[in-house]
């Protein structure tokens, strides 16, 4: 099965790609990871990702969507399936991946769309904190750590927030979103690929929600 998940800052996006990677096996691969290993690995891309980086320069779509079809290609996504999470990022990646998966023979089965009102977001982001040690990520008041002051995967008591999670950024950070996701959005509609998720509710009904989506695939 190969997935894409789409959602606006605060979504849920996160949570709702730790839950479908743990059920259903697929590998949840972002645009930060498939870098990071290109780079680590010495691939051509990666050297080329690198050159730009190192310059301080964007790197250009065309390294970008090279790394991606090198993950895509691999054996173990192949053998298990994926998770894009934050490729692509405008139309031309999006039609570059079309292409891409024709090329190395595999399809794309669903793009699960996390829908919630950008107003809520506001609330929802400025709530967020993560923890120092190994950057699990809480929400007040939805998720917060069992233990009060302690992380549920370390242990640890130290806590921050992002300088872009801070109110002052978010809206401006949302409206950036919602123009870059909508013609990506709209081009997987035309292929009847987007499945919209109601990210309004909780996150066991949200989880409900793509889990029967999922399942009818």
């Amino acid at each position: 099965m190969n997935l894409l998940i789409m959602g606006l800052p605060g979504a849920g996006k996160g949570t709702q790609a730790e839950t479908i990677v743990r059920d259903y096996g697929v590998l949840h691969v972002s645009t930060g990871d498939m870098f990071r290993a290109a780079m680590a690995n010495g691939t051509e891309m990666g050297k080329l990702a690198k050159s730009f980086i190192d310059k301080g320069e964007l790197v250009p779509d065309e390294v970008t969507n090279g790394i991606v079809k090198d993950r895509l290609g691999e054996d173990d996504i192949r053998a298990h399936g994926v998770l894009l999470d934050g490729y692509p990022r405008t139309i031309e990646q999006a039609q570059a991946l079309d292409a891409m998966l024709v090329d190395l023979g595999m399809k794309l089965d669903a793009v699960i769309n996390i829908d919630v009102d950008p107003s809520v977001l506001v609330g929802r982001i400025s709530g967020r904190f993560i923890c120092k040690k190994c950057g699990a990520t809480y929400n007040k008041p939805n998720k917060m750590p069992k233990v009060a002051d302690t992380c549920d995967v370390c242990g640890s008591h130290e806590f921050f927030q992002r300088d872009d999670d801070k109110p002052e950024t978010v809206a401006n950070r949302i409206e950036i979103n919602t123009k870059q996701s909508a013609p990506i959005l709209a081009h997987y509609r035309e292929a009847g690929l987007v499945h919209d998720v109601d990210g309004m509710h909780s996150i066991e009904e949200t989880t409900r929600e793509i889990k029967g989506i999922l399942d009818a695939i």
